[in-house]
């Protein structure tokens, strides 16, 4: 399983499979956000949670279509199908590449977008522990999204229509714990929920998403 991991790795890098796509993703928001909202401080501090967790969220959604699609068209999708490692466990490790490779550096970003957003500062700490709590739930969510979809030509539109739904809720608490945070209120419910969403995400979206590739392998 360690080989795969280090497999999925080195073809994310090779072949474009998000990192710099969703950093820079990540940072043209950031950007864009204040010249179309106007500089005013105030404003952006109020709408910074939200806007940093919707780039987050869509940054991650650019490379999902990826996550079985090179597999599947050049048949190693076949072989790890029948190879001694659990199914559920290919679809562990690949929704954890995924992580790797675009969770972790938007979440590792993320502060410094946070400056050209005017994030107030006591905010920083709850934006970085929501992004790394919450986004291991967006990539194994995607994970299950791009299994339901593999093999369909030109499915990255209907894997958008199905996962966005599915994100809302990690969308929601994540944010919350920001706005909280910037404001000095207490975090503890919205942050242990969106553990709960990806602690269930974790434990269950593996075995859905290797019963789809199953169906989509026959």
């Amino acid at each position: 399983m360690t080989a795969l991991l280090i497999r999925d790795l080195r073809l994310a890098f090779r072949a474009g499979g998000g990192f710099g796509l969703g950093l820079a993703f990540f940072l043209l928001l950031a950007v864009l956000v204040p010249l179309g909202v106007g500089p005013e401080g105030a404003t952006l501090a109020r709408i910074a949670p939200g806007i940093l967790w919707v780039g987050a969220l869509l940054a991650c959604l650019l490379s999902l279509d990826r996550i079985f699609a090179l597999d599947f068209e050049d048949g190693s999708l076949d072989l790890l199908a029948t190879s001694p490692i659990p199914l559920e466990g290919v679809v562990a490790i690949k929704a954890l590449a995924h992580w790797l490779v675009t969770g972790l550096p938007l979440t590792l970003a993320a502060p410094v977008l946070g400056v050209l957003l005017n994030l107030p500062e006591p905010a920083y700490l709850w934006l970085v522990a929501s992004l790394a709590v919450g986004t291991p739930a967006l990539s194994v969510i995607g994970a299950f999204g791009a299994a339901l979809t593999v093999g369909i030509k030109r499915g990255g539109l209907l894997l958008s229509l199905l996962v966005l739904p599915l994100y809302v809720p990690t969308l929601i608490f994540g944010a919350e714990v920001v706005k909280r945070g910037a404001t000095g209120a207490g975090v503890s419910v919205p942050l242990l929920l969106l553990a709960g969403i990806t602690a269930g995400a974790v434990a269950l979206l593996p075995f859905a998403a290797a019963a789809a590739l199953r169906v989509n392998l026959r």
